[in-house]
């Protein structure tokens, strides 16, 4: 035995575990020893290895208090509390498991590090007859070329993920036990079945080292590029750093998850065939295809490893808003481009023949979601560079199936049209969203998708996720909207395109009408009378050009940021201001606002103009109900003015705002009475007795805001700080980044107060 002279000197403190066996004392036994010594985490390290030179060396380097040759030496010292880990290759555990067997006394632990989950469990069964209760099998993510207890250290493990994978027999003590070790030494620690985790781990780990491995060997003995080393560039370097890892490791890995390595292996082979056709023939669109699908694929896992980030949701990092009171807005802004003519564009010119080039493309994550899913959907999509998209268009029928499901963050309009569009399809689909968007109603769309006679099967309560079944006829409808939705009636018309017959929607109230305008100018005939909009199914896209002018919700917040807070004067350039989305430009006026419009003009079909506000006294009014759908999702900062006006103003007819992101009606009254607002909430709209501003100009307390992950909500509170008296904190902005990436940079640039936390 070699054994340190000091000690562990973890006797002080009251350690998570006993003792701890590492069995295996290399880089990732050594690197667990390291951390849980460092986090005071067990009472005593002990290591065992084949060699005595490894146990020296070991002990000399503090990595253990004291290793054996035989871990028959130690076993009969473990009790209750101790953890045994097993770090010796995958197909080596047996044996290991073989010598613990009917030796370990009750109450210790045992867990392990392998790579192949499923060849542990079988190790364990063919020693135990089954997996014991107290084995809890495990596979920490973390790494490097180097190998050895040398290269150990004590933070390898931190912000990593450990992946447990108990068996039905495991015990529940010894799972939290394991998990409570690992997360001592900074570990994220997740839980996933076996077969899973080797399928998982095939495709993104194993298969990576196979094509490494593969590469390198092959240029090796290669004689006609015996300079290829010599030269070879950064890319070249960093592709190929795993090679250098353990071949003993990596061998065993092959050997012990052989089935899922070889499906991963024959899916890689295929699509590395078609590259190389595509190549051959000089297929430029096939090409572009997989380099862009590709890019947007690693552009989105480096921003999750950016953020620190793993969840199957892409669920964003929590961000809260600071606003400071006091200030004013001025000069000249360019709000981002709307975010409705955004998904517009991607989804007609996916479907349109030709290319289809875009500029003024918002690139929020509302829109991003939907560009990636024409993407899942074998859309060749360049772009977005500077707002630049180019579509490759694949017809109405060109469309494929996605490799699973599509996840569309936060966006409402990206579901409720897609589902339209899907329900033509011929492949089944399913849409999925973030934990926001899995709240809010999907029937008011798959109702009216059933009576065309697609099948649409929805979560409870009509909730996402929606489940459209391909492969059905669709029949045209007639379809009275229950409620002015432009959302509803793009999806009928959208799934009309693929109805035999004549679709037509016929709306209570006029709504944005982005997705008539646009099918025509993508050459579709659309036919409008009055509320009526109709189309004929079977027609065709033809590519075309689009200009995205900017977004008039983005452009409120501006527009009653200057109206409310003297001194502001700011022009809002290339703002849109299509008649169905004026509503906003309508009420402020008519609250006595200063708002000019300027430099009118229309592009691609659309109406555009500069919008010049400077800040005037506002007063209540009863706002006009054939307004409210043309404003519908300005509301939450028209709130915000309203607090600023002189008298009370009345919202009716606005019951569309229970079911937006969040129920805008209640989490705004909320929040303007916590700022000292006196706002009614009713069941169809708000009552706001504004404050027209006290002797210091403040209308607004200061206080802690819930945006309950709402970016509008967000965005207009941030606003209301130019007329408070106190920081206003606004909670769970995150989402701000769906519509307006960069408000809080042009936000302060213009002048008002804000801090992202």
């Amino acid at each position: 035995m070699v054994q340190a002279g000091t000690g562990s000197g973890q006797e002080a403190s009251e350690p998570l575990i006993g003792r701890l066996v590492i069995v295996g004392i290399g880089l990732i036994g050594g690197s667990l020893a390291l951390g849980l010594k460092a986090a005071s985490g067990c009472r005593e390290v002990i290591g065992v290895a084949r060699r005595a030179q490894t146990c020296n060396q070991a002990v000399a380097l503090g990595v253990v208090d004291r290793a054996v040759t035989d871990i028959g030496e130690i076993v009969g010292e473990l009790e209750v509390g101790d953890v045994v880990f097993v770090a010796v290759p995958t197909l080596a555990v047996e044996s290991i498991f073989s010598q613990l067997k009917d030796r370990l006394p009750a109450g210790v632990t045992l867990t392990d590090g392998a790579s192949v989950k499923g060849s542990v469990i079988a190790a364990a069964r063919n020693v135990w007859g089954q997996v014991p209760e107290f084995l809890v099998p495990g596979h920490p993510i973390a790494g490097s070329e180097q190998s050895g207890v040398t290269a150990a250290r004590d933070d390898l493990y931190i912000a990593h993920r450990i992946i447990l994978t108990p068996d039905e027999n495991t015990g529940l003590a010894h799972t939290r036990r394991i998990q409570g070790m690992w997360e001592a030494v900074g570990a994220e620690v997740l839980s996933m079945p076996v077969a899973e985790h080797d399928e998982v781990l095939a495709a993104t780990s194993h298969l990576p080292h196979v094509i490494a491995y593969g590469l390198v060997d092959t240029l090796a003995h290669d004689a006609e590029n015996e300079n290829i080393f010599r030269y070879a560039a950064g890319g070249f370097r960093d592709f190929t750093r795993i090679a250098s890892s353990d071949p003993v490791m990596w061998r065993d890995i092959m050997l012990a998850n052989r089935d899922a390595i070889l499906k991963s292996i024959d899916l890689y082979t295929s699509n590395l065939d078609s590259l190389r056709n595509a190549i051959a023939s000089g297929d430029s669109e096939h090409l572009m295809g997989v380099f862009t699908r590709a890019k947007a694929a690693r552009d989105h896992f480096t921003t999750m490893l950016a953020k620190k980030a793993y969840t199957e949701t892409m669920q964003a990092k929590e961000v809260t808003f600071v606003a400071q009171p006091g200030g004013s807005v001025n000069g000249d802004l360019r709000v981002p481009g709307d975010k409705s003519m955004s998904h517009r564009s991607i989804m007609l010119g996916s479907l349109a023949e030709g290319v289809t080039e875009v500029e003024g493309f918002l690139e929020g994550e509302d829109a991003l979601a939907t560009l990636q899913s024409f993407r899942d959907m074998g859309v060749v999509i360049e772009g977005p560079v500077n707002g630049r998209v180019t579509i490759h268009g694949v017809g109405l029928h060109g469309l494929q199936a996605p490799p699973g499901p599509l996840y569309v963050g936060n966006s409402g309009t990206s579901m409720r049209l897609l589902a339209g569009l899907l329900a033509g399809q011929q492949f089944d689909t399913v849409l999925t969203g973030d934990e926001s968007l899995s709240k809010r109603p999907m029937n008011r769309v798959a109702n009216p998708l059933r009576e065309m006679g697609a099948v649409v099967e929805t979560g409870e309560e009509g909730r996402p996720p929606l489940k459209i079944k391909g492969g059905n006829s669709l029949k045209a409808i007639d379809y009275a909207l229950p409620m002015a939705s432009a959302q509803v009636k793009s999806c009928v018309l959208l799934a009309g395109l693929y109805a035999d017959g004549e679709t037509s929607t016929t709306e209570p109230a006029p709504t944005r009408d982005h997705t008539e305008r646009m099918l025509s100018g993508f050459g579709y005939e659309v036919l409008r009378d009055g509320p009526r909009a109709s189309l004929k199914g079977g027609g065709k896209l033809t590519a075309c050009q689009i200009d995205v002018p900017a977004d008039i919700s983005s452009a409120t917040f501006f527009m009653v940021a200057a109206s409310i807070a003297p001194g502001s004067d700011v022009l809002l350039q290339h703002v849109g201001i299509n008649p169905t989305r004026d509503g906003a430009i309508n009420i402020l006026r008519a609250m006595g606002a200063d708002i000019t419009l300027e430099n009118r003009r229309e592009v691609g079909g659309e109406p555009v103009a500069d919008i010049r506000v400077r800040y005037a006294p506002l007063k209540g009014i009863n706002i006009p109900e054939d307004q409210v759908p043309l404003a519908i999702d300005e509301f939450p900062a028209i709130f915000v003015a309203a607090s600023c006006a002189e008298g009370k103003t009345v919202l009716t007819g606005a019951e569309e705002l229970r079911v937006k992101e969040s129920d805008r009606i209640q989490a705004m009254a909320d929040g303007l009475q916590i700022l000292g607002v006196d706002a009614e909430p009713t069941a169809d709209g708000i009552v706001i007795q504004g404050k027209g501003g006290n002797s210091d100009g403040a209308v607004f307390g200061g206080g802690v805001v819930d945006s309950l992950g709402d970016h509008r909500i967000a965005m207009s509170f941030a606003v209301a700080a130019l007329r408070a008296s106190a920081d206003i904190q606004i909670l769970h902005c995150a989402n701000v980044a769906t519509s307006f990436p960069n408000f809080a940079e042009l936000a302060t640039g213009a002048g008002m107060k804000l801090v992202v936390r």
